[in-house]
């Protein structure tokens, strides 16, 4: 890519698969990635990856590369805890698979997440995400990601503990 600019890629985008918090249809996402130049785009909506087929399809007839990733929600404590008003607001973690092994995985920590750690939301927790991380990237998400959360709580040692753990 000798003298050609990369384009920019967003990586952290919803849909309206992202329920009550994405209004885009994926034709749309396609088209104005193209339209912007983008190389890429990427596809993270909250909780499920009901979009990611069709997400798939359009963004290949595009011409564009599809990143395939989810924004899950992470328990605090594990995904088996269910107690009011400690358990009902997960941290947000976006996870963009590097790979067809973490294509995969993503399928399985989106099924474990709605099976067994749906409190309020479908959530996974460090367990799970520790057993089916191969081909996975972690973005820290946004300011409701445990390692900002952390930080604007002021508490920099407990931001620095979870990024080393998501590394």
């Amino acid at each position: 890519m000798a003298g050609k600019k990369p384009g920019f890629v967003h990586l952290h985008v919803h849909s309206q698969y992202s329920l009550l918090d994405g209004a885009a249809s994926i034709d749309q996402l396609v088209k104005a990635a193209v339209a912007n130049g983008q190389p890429a785009l990427a596809l993270t909506d909250h909780g499920a990856m009901y979009g990611i087929l069709k997400f798939y399809q359009a963004a290949k007839a595009a011409g564009i590369k599809p990143i395939l990733g989810c924004e899950v929600y992470v328990a605090r404590r594990t995904r088996h805890d269910r107690t009011p008003k400690i358990d009902e607001s997960p941290y947000h973690l976006v996870l963009l698979a590097e790979n067809e092994e973490g294509y995969k995985n993503l399928l399985k920590l989106s099924s474990i997440s709605h099976v067994e750690g749906f409190y309020y939301r479908p959530r996974v927790d460090r367990e799970v995400l520790a057993a089916y991380s191969k081909g996975l990237i972690a973005l820290s998400a946004c300011m409701s990601g445990e390692v900002p959360g952390h930080l604007l709580a002021e508490n920099p040692e407990a931001a620095q503990e979870a990024a080393g753990w998501y590394r």
